[in-house]
C-alpha cells in the first residue's frame, strides 16, 4: 500500500473504533512493509490484537494492539478524546509488560509517546497528511521494529542535575544578599512546586510561566504578584481571571516572597523552560545540600543517594516480604479459580450426558440441581477471591514505612512508589479476575518521617507530594482535590535519638523502618554536635551503646528496640562499613541477640554529601526470607557481617596451584557466633577455678582478626573448645561454657542441624591449620582483606580468626619472601577483592605463588635455626643457605624497625600475661596512650617514610637474588615481574 492509497482510504472512512481499528492497523503494516500480528505470531504470545486487561470502565476490552518490547496501541473513534486512550495505556502498562512506546490513534492521527525508564518522555504527533513524508514513515517503522531509536537522549537524571545546578546558583545568590537561609529554602520550594504545577496543568494555561514573562519588564512587582498567587493557592479561588485550585498542605501558608532583581527573574524564566513534570523529586535534597547549607548536611542526614542503592534496602525490607504475601494469596486464588473451572466442567458434562438421552423430568431436575449447586459454589468461591484481593489491598493501605532520618525524603519517596506499584499490580490482577476496578488508596499517609531541621522536614513533604502526583498522572489516575496537597503531619520535625531533656524519644509505630542515618564518627561527634549534646546522647543510651561508637549506631539500637517491643517488624539502615568492628560492632551483636540480620551488603560504595564512602547495608528483623549476604544466600549472617557458608572465590588465571605450597596456608577459624570476649573479662575467668580442677586457660586463648594487624591490638580473647570436645567435657569449664550458652546457642538454633547441635564449637575450627601449627613457636599472619598486604608473626598460642590467613612457618626467610614486592604484586593480581579492597586467598594467592627454588614451603617445613642477630632461618640445602640467611636478615631488620615504630620502648611497658608462657602484654604509658593509638601498620604504610622504603628495597634485593635475578630486579615493572613469576609457576606445575 502506498502513502497516497492509505491517506485516501482513511480520510473518507467513517468506521467506528471497533469496526475500523484492526483494519487500520493492518493497512498500516502494509504501508510500512511490516508483518501483521497473525503473520509472525499466530498464537499471540508476543504480538497480537486485544491484549492486556479489562478497561477502566470495567467492561470487557483490551489494549487494541500490543507488541512485546515495542508498544501498546489503543484506538478511539474519529475525533474522540485521545487523552482517554493514553489514560488507559498508562493505567494498564504493567499488564502490557511496560512497553517503551505508548501509541494512540483515532484513524486520522497517530500520537507516539515514549515511556523509557529514566528518560524525559517525548511525544510525536502524525496527521494523515504527514505520512507522505518519508521521515515520518521511518519514525513509524522504528516503532514497530527498532523502538530504541526513539529513546530520548535527555534523561531525568540529567534534567534534574541541570535544574539543581541552576536553581542552586539562584538560591546561593539570594543567601549572599543576606537573606536568611531558611527563608530562601522555603521560598525556593514554593517556586519549585509552582514550576511543577505549571507543567502538569494544576496551574492552568501556563499561568506561572506567563506571570514570569510579564515580570521581565517590572521585576520589582513580582514579589507582590507571587504573594497574591501563593495566598490564592493556599485557599483556592480566583487569581485574575484564572480559577486556582485549593492546594493547602502547609507549603503556601506563609507567603513571603523575597525581593528579586531583573537577572533573578530572567533566571526563573529560563528555569521555567525545563520540563518540570519529569523532574526527579530528589532535586530538592540536592538543592538543600549544595545550594543552601552544605556544611550541616552530615549532621542533619539530608543526603542524596541514587535510587538503585536505596532499593537495596527498600526491596528486602518493604517490598519483597509483601510480594511473598501476595504470592501466597495468589496461590489460594488460583485454587479457587480451578475450583470454579471444575464446577463449570461438571455442569457441562451433566448437560452433555443428558443430551444423549431423552430428557425426562427427573433428569431435568437433576441438571437443575447440579447447576444450582455449581452457581452457589461459584458465588462462594468468587466471594473468597474478592476477599483475598480486598484483604491484601487493605493490608497495603494500612502499611506504614518510617524513615527516622528522612532528610529530603528519598527513602520515603521510593518506598511510597514501590507500595503504589504493588497496589496497582494487585488492582490489575483483581480486574483480570472479573472484580470491579479500584482506585488506588496508598498515598503519602503510608510513609512516616523524622527530621531534625524544620525546612528539611518540609523538603521531605514536598518530595512526597510531587512523587505522589507524578505517580498518579503517569498511571492514568486523576488527582484528588479539595485540597490537592493533603497536610502531611506524619513527617515530624524533631530529634530522632534524644530529647532536649535527655530522655529517649518515641518513634511512631510502623511496619518497617528504613533510612540513611547521619554518618559521623565518634571522634567528630564532639566537634560537630557539641559536648552537651553528645553527653546527653551517650547518657540516654548508656549500657546499650558503648562509648566510642559512631553516631549512626544510635539509630540501629533505637530501631532494634522498636522490633523488640513489637513497634516494627523489620529494619533496613545504612552505616559506614566500620560498623563491622570495634565498638560499633557491639550494636550489631545486640541486634543479633534479639532478632536476626537477614540481608546485608558488608562493604559497598555509597555517595554521602557528594563524597564517595564505603558502607554496610544491613537489614534485620522478623521475616521468613532466607539470609542473603553480599547477594548470596547463606546459612546465617553474624554481627561482623560474615557467614560460615561463604567461601572465598578464586580468580581464573593461567597459574596453577603448586604441590610444594600445599598444606601451609590456611584461613583462620570461623567461629560463627560471639565466642570472642574482652581481655579484661578473660583474665577474670582465668583466675577462677572449675569443679573438675582444670584451668580455664585450657579453653581460652588470645585472638586476632584482620583489624588487630592493620590497627592496634584489641586485647581480645576467644573461647575455644577445640575441634571436637564433647558437651559433657566443655560444660566443666563453667564461665566460658555459660557465656556461650547465653550468647551463641540461640543464634545457632536457626542454623543447619550440625551447626546448631554443636553450638559450643566453631563452624570451622580448622583442624588442618591447628595440626600444621602445633610444633611451631610462631606463625606468619596476614589480613584477608586490607589496603596493604601486611605480614606479621604471632605466637601459636594466639588463635587467628577467619578474617586472617595463617601461614604455618616460623622462619624469617618465608616471612621476607611473602613481604617482598614480588609476592605483593602477585597477590594483588591473583587475589580477589571485597569492594575496592584487595583480598588474600590461600588457593589463588599463596598456593600459586612460585617461591625461590630451594626456599619453597616444601623446603622450609623442617627444623629452624636462630642466628646471632635473632633472625630465624629454616634448615635448607647448603646451596640455598646463603640466600635463606640474606632474606631472613633483611626481613628481621624490617620487622625490628617496624616494631620500634609501633611500640617505642619509652612509650610502653611490657607485662607478663596472667598465664605463664603466653605472649607478654604491651601496656601504653599514660602520657603516651593517645599517641600510641595512632601507631598502626596502616598509618605507617600510608606515610611510608624513607627508612621503611629502604628496608623494603633491601629485602626485595635479597629476594631477587634468591630467584637468581639481576641486581636491579627489585625495580622491574609489574608486568615483567608477573611474567617471570608466571613462567616459574607453569614450569613447576608441569614438572610436578
Amino acid at each position: 500500500m502506498t502513502p497516497e492509497q492509505f491517506i485516501a482510504k482513511w480520510q473518507i472512512s467513517t468506521l467506528k473504533e471497533r469496526s475500523g481499528s484492526q483494519e487500520h492497523f493492518i493497512d498500516l503494516c502494509r504501508l510500512l512493509n511490516e508483518p501483521t500480528p497473525a503473520e509472525i505470531d499466530p498464537v499471540g504470545a508476543f504480538y497480537c490484537f486485544e491484549r492486556g486487561a479489562k478497561k477502566t470502565t470495567g467492561s470487557d476490552g483490551w489494549a487494541d494492539v500490543w507488541k512485546r518490547n515495542c508498544f501498546g496501541w489503543e484506538y478511539k473513534g474519529k475525533r474522540n478524546n485521545l487523552n482517554e486512550a493514553f489514560v488507559q495505556l498508562h493505567r494498564y502498562a504493567p499488564a502490557l509488560e511496560n512497553p517503551p512506546l505508548l501509541i494512540v490513534s483515532d484513524m486520522e492521527q497517530i500520537i507516539i509517546r515514549t515511556a523509557f525508564n529514566g528518560t524525559v518522555s517525548k511525544e510525536y504527533v502524525l496527521q494523515l497528511d504527514d505520512l507522505r513524508n518519508p521521515d515520518n514513515l521511518r519514525l513509524l517503522k522504528w516503532a514497530f521494529s527498532e523502538p530504541e531509536r526513539l529513546r530520548p537522549t535527555l534523561t531525568t537524571a540529567a534534567l534534574t542535575e541541570t535544574a539543581a545546578r541552576q536553581f542552586g546558583e539562584l538560591a546561593q545568590t539570594l543567601c549572599e544578599r543576606g537573606h536568611n537561609t531558611q527563608q530562601v529554602a522555603h521560598f525556593c520550594q514554593q517556586i519549585l512546586f509552582c514550576f511543577f504545577a505549571d507543567d502538569i496543568g494544576l496551574l492552568t494555561n501556563h499561568l506561572f510561566s506567563n506571570l514570569l514573562d510579564a515580570a521581565q519588564k517590572r521585576p520589582d512587582n513580582l514579589p507582590q504578584t507571587l504573594t497574591s498567587l501563593f495566598n490564592t493557592m493556599e485557599t483556592g479561588g480566583l487569581f485574575g481571571t484564572e480559577e486556582i485550585d485549593w492546594f493547602n498542605g502547609g507549603l503556601f501558608d506563609a507567603a513571603a516572597p523575597l525581593p528579586l532583581t531583573g537577572t533573578d527573574v530572567q533566571t526563573l524564566r529560563k528555569l521555567a523552560e525545563l520540563n518540570w513534570s519529569a523532574i526527579e523529586p530528589s532535586i530538592f535534597g540536592t538543592l538543600f545540600e549544595r545550594g543552601l547549607d552544605p556544611n550541616q548536611r552530615e549532621q542533619l542526614g539530608a543526603h542524596y543517594t541514587d535510587a538503585a542503592s536505596i532499593m537495596r534496602l527498600v526491596n528486602p525490607v518493604v517490598l519483597d516480604p509483601l510480594r511473598e504475601e501476595w504470592r501466597a494469596q495468589q496461590l489460594a486464588i488460583a485454587k479457587l479459580v480451578d475450583k470454579i473451572a471444575a464446577l463449570k466442567s461438571k455442569v457441562n458434562k451433566a448437560i452433555a450426558a443428558a443430551s444423549t438421552t431423552t430428557l425426562t423430568t427427573e433428569s431435568a431436575e437433576e441438571i437443575r440441581i447440579v447447576r444450582k449447586k455449581a452457581r452457589n459454589a461459584e458465588t462462594a468461591a468468587k466471594r473468597k477471591i474478592e476477599k483475598h484481593c480486598r484483604d491484601f489491598l487493605i493490608r497495603l493501605q494500612k502499611f506504614r514505612v518510617l524513615d527516622p532520618a528522612c532528610g529530603s525524603g528519598n527513602f520515603l519517596l521510593l518506598a511510597l512508589r514501590g507500595l503504589k506499584d504493588l497496589e496497582h499490580e494487585v488492582i490489575l490482577d483483581a480486574e483480570r479476575l472479573g472484580l470491579p476496578a479500584s482506585f488506588p488508596k496508598v498515598g503519602p499517609e503510608n510513609v512516616l518521617g523524622i527530621e531534625l531541621n524544620i525546612y528539611a522536614a518540609e523538603l521531605a513533604r514536598v518530595t512526597v507530594w510531587i512523587g505522589e502526583i507524578q505517580w498518579m498522572l503517569n498511571h492514568g489516575f486523576s488527582l484528588a482535590k479539595n485540597p490537592i496537597l493533603k497536610t502531611i503531619h506524619v513527617i515530624e520535625q524533631r530529634d530522632a535519638v534524644v530529647n532536649a531533656d535527655g530522655l529517649e524519644p518515641n518513634w511512631p509505630d510502623a511496619d518497617v523502618i528504613v533510612g540513611n542515618p547521619p554518618f559521623l564518627g565518634d571522634k567528630r561527634m564532639l566537634g560537630a554536635m557539641g559536648d552537651e549534646y553528645v553527653k546527653r546522647l551517650r547518657s540516654c543510651y548508656q549500657g546499650r551503646i558503648p562509648g566510642g561508637a559512631d553516631l549512626v549506631t544510635y539509630w540501629f539500637e533505637k530501631a532494634r528496640a522498636q522490633i523488640e517491643f513489637s513497634k516494627a517488624t523489620a529494619v533496613g539502615l545504612v552505616a559506614t562499613n566500620s560498623i563491622r568492628g570495634g565498638a560499633n560492632r557491639q550494636v550489631l551483636e545486640r541486634i543479633c541477640k534479639t532478632t536476626r540480620i537477614f540481608n546485608a551488603w558488608s562493604d559497598e560504595p555509597w555517595i554521602n554529601s557528594g563524597a564517595a564512602v564505603r558502607v554496610s547495608l544491613i537489614c534485620f528483623g522478623k521475616t521468613e526470607l532466607k539470609p542473603v549476604l553480599n547477594g548470596e544466600i547463606v546459612a546465617a549472617i553474624y554481627a561482623d557481617l560474615t557467614s560460615g557458608s561463604i567461601d572465598s572465590a578464586s580468580d581464573v588465571t593461567q597459574a596453577k596451584p603448586l604441590k610444594s605450597n600445599c598444606g601451609t596456608c590456611f584461613i583462620g577459624t570461623q567461629k560463627s557466633g560471639s565466642f570472642d570476649i574482652a581481655g579484661e573479662l578473660a583474665r577474670q575467668w582465668l583466675k577462677e577455678s572449675n569443679l573438675h580442677g582444670k584451668p580455664n586457660s585450657d579453653v581460652m586463648r588470645p585472638w586476632v582478626n584482620g583489624m588487630d594487624i592493620t590497627r592496634r591490638p584489641s586485647d581480645t580473647w576467644i573461647i575455644d573448645f577445640g575441634i571436637e570436645m564433647k558437651e559433657q567435657m566443655a560444660c566443666g569449664y563453667e564461665q566460658p561454657f555459660l557465656y556461650l550458652r547465653n550468647h551463641v546457642k540461640f543464634k545457632r538454633s536457626s542454623s543447619r542441624e550440625t551447626v546448631a547441635a554443636k553450638w559450643w564449637l566453631y563452624t570451622r575450627p580448622r583442624p588442618d591449620m591447628r595440626e600444621a601449627l602445633i610444633d611451631l613457636p610462631r606463625y606468619i599472619c596476614t589480613p584477608r582483606v586490607s589496603k596493604y598486604r601486611l605480614f606479621v608473626c604471632f605466637s601459636t598460642i594466639i588463635l587467628p580468626d577467619s578474617a586472617t590467613v595463617a601461614i604455618a612457618r616460623a622462619d624469617d626467610t618465608t616471612f621476607g619472601i611473602l613481604h617482598s614486592r614480588f609476592h605483593e604484586i602477585w597477590s594483588l593480581r591473583m587475589g580477589t577483592s571485597l569492594g575496592a579492597t584487595p583480598r588474600y586467598t590461600p588457593s589463588t594467592t599463596f598456593e600459586t605463588f612460585p617461591f625461590p627454588i630451594g626456599l619453597t614451603p616444601a623446603n622450609t617445613g623442617g627444623a629452624i635455626e636462630t642466628l646471632n642477630s635473632g633472625a630465624i632461618i629454616p634448615i635448607v640445602a647448603a646451596e640455598y643457605q646463603s640466600h635463606a640467611k640474606a632474606v631472613a636478615e633483611a626481613a628481621f631488620q624490617l620487622n625490628q624497625l617496624r616494631e620500634n615504630w609501633l611500640n617505642p620502648p619509652e612509650w610502653i611497658e611490657r607485662q607478663p600475661e596472667i598465664v605463664a608462657g603466653y605472649p607478654e602484654r604491651i601496656i601504653p604509658k599514660p602520657e603516651y596512650a593517645a599517641q600510641l593509638k595512632q601507631r598502626t601498620l596502616t598509618n605507617l604504610y600510608n606515610e611510608r617514610p624513607a627508612w621503611l622504603a629502604n628496608a623494603h628495597l633491601k629485602l626485595d634485593c635479597a629476594v631477587a637474588a634468591a630467584y637468581g635475578w639481576e641486581n636491579n630486579a627489585a625495580e622491574l615493572n609489574e608486568a615483567e615481574i608477573l611474567q617471570r613469576l608466571l613462567t616459574l609457576n607453569l614450569a613447576r606445575e608441569k614438572a610436578n
